[in-house]
């Protein structure tokens, strides 16, 4: 009887040092799960921008000022680029002496990071709006005379944001727009417009 207890505590002891590495491995095994879940699954960026828009708007020189605010959600990365989903627009708060330019628009944005330099290009497409200053602008042919105007606009451009930290980005974008407009002979307005401003970056 006593050789089968000694027997018995032998076996045990053996098990024991077995034991404790278990008992030492799984409470630390939700714990890296915790650590490594939320990166993994941070598939979803999110930031925001604004800034100051000065544009050359194609019609008789005229020129605008102002300004633009959007956001982008930006998903997992894909062959090294970073594709996003960007909105914006802008409000004029400068007319010039021509025509002011108001729009919205939205679109794909692919971008790249090389330290803290993170260049992109976009194309973005929406709604715009030409108001025409004093008493109008004539038709090619002056048989009419617009206040203002409406139409599509496309938006092919891009930029680059410099990282500042975590949070911040300074934002130089350009931006080649085309209006539809009847005060032309080609019926489109083009114009070019240049945005600095800065950006910010939620970590969720």
């Amino acid at each position: 009887m006593a050789y089968m207890q000694i027997r018995k505590t032998l076996r045990l002891s053996r098990l024991l040092p077995a034991a404790l590495v278990v008992a030492w491995m799984v409470p630390g095994a939700p714990f890296a799960m915790a650590q490594e879940i939320p990166t993994a699954q941070r598939t979803l960026r999110l930031s925001a921008f604004s800034g100051i828009t000065g544009s050359h708007i194609g019609l008789a020189s005229g020129r605008n000022l102002g300004i633009t605010a959007g956001a982008d959600a930006g998903f997992r990365q894909i062959l090294h680029v970073n594709p996003a989903i960007e909105v914006r627009g802008t409000h004029v708060i400068d007319k010039g002496s021509v025509a002011g330019e108001n729009n919205v628009l939205g679109g794909l944005r692919i971008g790249r990071a090389f330290g803290r330099l993170h260049p992109y290009g976009d194309i973005l497409a929406g709604f715009g709006q030409i108001y025409y200053n004093g008493n109008g602008y004539p038709t090619p042919d002056g048989s009419l005379i617009y206040k203002a105007s409406h139409s599509m606009v496309l938006s092919p451009g891009g930029g680059v944001d410099i990282a500042m930290g975590n949070r911040f980005s300074l934002k130089v974008d350009l931006q080649w727009q085309r209006y539809g407009t009847p005060v032309t002979e080609s019926g489109h307005m083009y114009t070019t417009a240049g945005t600095a401003g800065i950006v910010y970056h939620f970590n969720f």
